[in-house]
């Protein structure tokens, strides 16, 4: 039987896995992320991948997953405040008081494009 750790483990590295198809200059939410794991209901877990993402050794744009109304939510787990602001920023996507400006143009589904 797998323990609890495995299964976030494993859930952590599908998470990964999503989150490194995301194109440069180009955003997705929690709940997207959630919804193509066949999980829509574990969002907040989507989140807490992200906050571990740094850790990985193959590197994860964690910087692209913003909240569902396309807020920097995230931006605290980041080394600085503005990290996060400066690595989308970086990709040509705008961003005015830590939310994405055109969020739904620029928006990712990975359901709609990794076909899933």
């Amino acid at each position: 039987m797998t323990s609890i750790s495995e299964k976030h483990q494993d859930f952590f590295q599908a998470v990964f896995e999503i989150v490194r198809h995301i194109p440069e200059g180009r955003v997705t939410n929690y709940g997207a992320i959630a919804k193509a794991l066949s999980t829509p209901s574990s969002s907040r877990m989507v989140g807490w991948a992200m906050n571990a993402s740094h850790s990985q050794k193959n590197p994860v744009p964690a910087h692209r997953v913003v909240n569902r109304n396309g807020m920097l939510t995230g931006k605290m787990h980041f080394p600085t405040p503005t990290a996060m602001q400066h690595a989308l920023e970086k990709e040509g996507i705008e961003v005015i008081e830590d939310k994405i400006v055109r969020f739904k143009e620029i928006f990712w589904d990975p359901n709609v494009e990794l076909s899933l």
